[in-house]
């Protein structure tokens, strides 16, 4: 098994990628685009309360996508990938209008958003164990590195623009302007799942007993590989300490030093850029051969990159920060995630994808509000300071994992 491409593999696998992938994820980007706007309109809405409230509104998105993850992931690899996919669009849709029509008539109340919180996160329960694993349902293991480098692209590539058009979007019309957007994308997303038909299904596993037991059988698996328990390990951390930057410190920051809803869809969008660039190159080139020091080191330009966005009090210099910080995360996302992806046997590619996100969301439910009470009782500056002082020490812990940094992708085997 060779997922993440080395320096020589790198001319076989330059063959171009399926069009089945290249058609679901034109479906999957355009539902990115809808929720990077309204992700930012939730966040920003939320920050009007404070930022006790406003951890509390993500914790609302975060709690409830925890808790059913694993029991996601367990029915995903039971039952129809492409069945899970329309049913988690079409719910999608629903939810944006009636959000739309709410916030339209009542503006944006805590109850709006904490209830548009717990609907999002139920329906990722099921909905992202089945999407983390498309790349490799649809494409395989040969350039699968690539596969998740150009999805990583235009997921980046929307962070882009989204953070900026959420900004707009709250200008001219609030919440409700941003939720209306959201369930138009998801029109054209369900219309996609529904025309096409690629093999989604992978080798279904032989044994079969509750949803429950196979659910805490993802569990053990992942945490007793030799490749995805560490991984899982820097993963939690790099979740807890770097996600919260963009979601929840940003628009504090923004709001501290007083810069406004679209200077704050700027900073997100640098951030967007830096992941950008890297993933472009893992999309055209590969991993690096030793994707676990890679992804080691990468908490070094984001450290860096959240401590000089703390610290400044000008908008075009937070957005210079937010590129260092992108970058790094990049180099995490575009390492890390093939190296957990190609490690996961086909029948347990969902309940991987769900553990992993398990751990991401557990980190979430706690720093989440740490952070944000954090944030009250001193400021956003010394909240980010923390991420990046953990970061940076999660790297240098990973540092001293001569097992994690030596893995490479014939190890996987």
């Amino acid at each position: 098994m060779s997922p993440v491409t080395t320096f020589d593999d790198r001319v076989q696998t330059r063959a171009k990628l399926p069009k089945d992938y290249l058609f679901w994820l034109s479906g999957a980007l355009t539902s990115q685009l809808g929720d990077a706007a309204m992700f930012f309109a939730l966040g920003w809405a939320a920050t009007a309360h404070g930022g006790g409230a406003a951890g509390l509104v993500l914790t609302a998105v975060t709690l409830p996508r925890t808790l059913l993850l694993l029991v996601g992931g367990a029915v995903a690899d039971r039952f129809s990938a492409r069945r899970i996919l329309i049913v988690g669009d079409s719910a999608m849709l629903v939810m944006a209008v009636v959000v739309a029509v709410t916030a339209f008539s009542l503006g944006s109340p805590l109850w709006l958003l904490l209830a548009a919180g717990v609907v999002i996160g139920t329906i990722d329960a099921f909905y992202l164990p089945v999407s983390g694993s498309m790349p490799r349902r649809l494409v395989g293991t040969d350039g699968l590195d690539r596969a998740v480098g150009l999805n990583q692209s235009g997921t980046q590539l929307i962070s882009l623009v989204g953070g900026s058009l959420g900004g707009a979007l709250i200008a001219v019309g609030g919440l409700g302007a941003a939720a209306l957007f959201d369930g138009l994308t998801f029109v054209f997303a369900v219309v996609v799942v529904v025309l096409i038909r690629p093999r989604f299904d992978v080798e279904k596993s032989p044994e079969r007993t509750n949803i429950l037991r196979e659910a805490a059988q993802g569990v053990s698996f992942s945490l007793s590989h030799p490749v995805l328990r560490p991984a899982l390990l820097l993963t939690g951390v790099v979740a807890g300490f770097a996600i919260p930057v963009t979601s929840l410190l940003v628009p504090l920051i923004a709001r501290e030093n007083e810069w406004g809803a679209q200077a704050a869809g700027f900073v997100l969008g640098g951030q967007a850029l830096g992941a950008l660039a890297v993933a472009l190159t893992v999309a055209r080139w590969g991993a690096l051969r030793y994707p676990g020091r890679a992804a080691a080191l990468s908490v070094v330009p984001m450290a860096l990159g959240i401590a000089s966005l703390a610290a400044t009090h000008q908008a075009y210099l937070a957005v210079a920060a937010a590129v260092l910080f992108g970058a790094g995360l990049g180099v995490f996302v575009t390492h890390l995630g093939p190296l957990m992806l190609g490690a996961s046997p086909e029948t347990h590619l969902s309940r991987v994808q769900a553990v992993i996100t398990v751990v991401q969301s557990l980190a979430l439910v706690v720093t989440m509000n740490f952070l944000g009470r954090l944030a009250d009782i001193t400021d956003a500056f010394t909240a980010a300071i923390v991420c990046a002082a953990v970061l940076a020490a999660a790297g240098l812990m990973a540092l001293m994992s001569p097992r994690f940094l030596g893995l490479t992708p014939a190890e996987q085997e």
